[in-house]
């Protein structure tokens, strides 16, 4: 009679995407994974089928939980400006508390992959424009309200605001400098 599953599926998904997001797709050995998941080699391979499978469900819960925090910060009541403000802060604030430097996980994955495979480029592709979307709405209502130029291109400037959010994080794995990583957030807004 075989066994049931015995570990959380959805758990074992949420720390992969730690260990991934920390060491990288080649930095991970199913070593690793089997130690941070807390099962056997076979269950890791029962359950996910390989590595590359379980990092494709990795990056997706990284778009489930932490894209969704800055869509969340962008959709947020008050004026455009504020949650624009408020989403580039979000971001500096994880980049100068990550003592792992970890960066972002679908900009890791986007150096790391290139365009080698389709399936992580879509998953990558699929958080960038999500992210860039909630900018470009959320500039769309700051020019309706009044608070941004109308006759500012809403879609250079969501362009403008992921590669801002993207260069913080990926300075900060660099070595996190408050001011820089502020500076760089300021100057980006100034251009609303």
């Amino acid at each position: 009679m075989a066994r049931g599953k015995s570990f959380d599926e959805d758990v074992a998904v949420t720390r992969a995407m730690e260990v991934f997001w920390s060491n990288g797709y080649a930095g991970t050995t199913p070593q690793q994974l089997v130690d941070a998941l807390g099962i056997g080699r076979g269950s890791l391979y029962n359950a996910f089928t390989s590595k590359h499978s379980l990092y494709e469900r990795a990056l997706r819960r990284y778009f489930e939980t932490e894209t969704v925090r800055l869509i969340e910060t962008l959709d947020a009541p008050g004026p455009a400006r504020d949650r624009l403000r408020a989403a580039l802060q979000l971001v500096v604030d994880a980049a100068l508390t990550d003592d792992r430097r970890r960066g972002c996980l679908a900009a890791n994955a986007a150096v790391e992959f290139a365009d080698r495979d389709d399936e992580v480029n879509v998953l990558v592709r699929r958080v960038f424009d999500r992210q860039e979307t909630a900018f470009r709405d959320t500039i769309r209502e700051g020019q309706r309200a009044g608070e941004i130029a109308a006759d500012v291109d809403a879609g250079a400037l969501a362009a403008l605001l992921l590669a801002t959010i993207n260069g913080i994080r990926v300075l900060a794995k660099a070595g996190p400098d408050p001011d820089r990583l502020a500076g760089l957030a300021e100057t980006a807004l100034r251009a609303l």
